[in-house]
């Protein structure tokens, strides 16, 4: 079968265009790259295995060079193609980049601020005092809009300018500042038929041995481990069970006796599900709620804003208390 953009003995493709590759074209390379296989790589993009085919051909002509080996059986990436995978992914990544820090520039010039919610936290009164002071501080050129985030990408969201400020459970990452809004208790959330679960209180020892949830590799060190209580008090190290991504799953992950997990104690209440009961751990310090930003955007207008109403919210449920 003949090779995709096959050429006389030279190893090199003519450049039939003086155009440059496009971004789509090297989002395309890197996917067939890492798959090496063009049905696989066609469906992961929802194209066809004809129109992949025709853009590789396309960019192997701007870049005047063959990207790929391909035989009836197998794709593999020529010494020209690996050589070029690096710098293909850098571009793709500084394009993204330039899309994210352009975006946040039009929030910032439109008066637009776009807040990340984990988990819970969205249902929390804190969240909701935040919001109604930043209504009350009158801002009427500031509009505001909610996502949902998946625990383990709160950093990521935030350095790559998804959201602008979070509420959250710390630790967090550096580069990362804070506004604490409360704090209550951890408890300790196991299968139902546990013989743990049917205490009112328990310690961390008594958890020695037993699987914690984990999460997926870029969650923030620090947060996976304070979530996870490692390492114990004694030292000894936790043994992590199956990766979860939701609160569903995690829950689901507890409920078959797979593995447990540390979460607030307002759990109780938001998430009671069959399958899973919730126990005091007397020695498991508590966790915090807080507003976090990137530290370098504090006083970018929108964020200085929420935070002076983080403050003032603050100063109000405590006078409340």
């Amino acid at each position: 079968m003949t090779a995709v953009g096959e050429t006389c003995g030279t190893g090199s493709v003519s450049n039939e265009s003086a155009a440059e590759p496009s971004i789509h074209q090297l989002r395309l390379f890197l996917v067939l790259g890492e798959t090496r296989h063009f049905g696989r790589a066609a469906a992961s993009l929802f194209i066809s295995q004809s129109a992949l085919s025709q853009q590789i051909r396309g960019l192997e002509r701007r870049l005047g060079v063959r990207l790929f080996e391909r035989t009836n059986r197998t794709v593999d990436l020529t010494d020209a193609g690996r050589t070029l995978l690096p710098a293909a992914r850098a571009a793709v990544d500084a394009m993204v980049h330039l899309r994210r820090t352009a975006d946040s520039q039009v929030r910032r010039l439109s008066g637009r601020l776009v807040v990340g919610t984990v988990g819970a936290e969205a249902a929390m009164p804190y969240t909701h005092a935040v919001l109604r002071a930043l209504q009350a501080d009158r801002h009427p050129q500031l509009t505001v809009d909610m996502v949902t985030l998946n625990a383990y990408r709160f950093a990521a969201a935030l350095e790559q300018r998804e959201v602008d400020v979070v509420f959250l459970r710390p630790p967090v990452p550096q580069g990362i500042e804070l506004h604490r809004l409360a704090s209550e208790p951890r408890v300790a959330c196991l299968p139902a038929d546990d013989p743990l679960g049917q205490q009112p209180g328990i310690t961390l020892a008594q958890l020695a041995g037993r699987p914690v949830v984990d999460w997926p590799a870029q969650t923030p060190r620090e947060w996976r481990a304070f979530w996870a209580v490692d390492p114990r008090p004694d030292g000894s190290p936790v043994r992590y069970g199956p990766v979860v991504t939701d609160m569903e799953t995690l829950l689901h992950t507890v409920a078959r006796g797979e593995a447990m997990c540390f979460l607030p104690a307002a759990a109780r209440d938001l998430f009671p599900r069959p399958g899973v009961r919730y126990v005091d751990v007397d020695d498991l310090p508590p966790s915090t709620s807080a507003l976090a930003w990137l530290t370098e955007r504090r006083d970018e207008p929108a964020i200085a804003a929420v935070r002076h109403a983080a403050r003032a919210a603050t100063r109000s449920l405590r006078l409340r208390r």
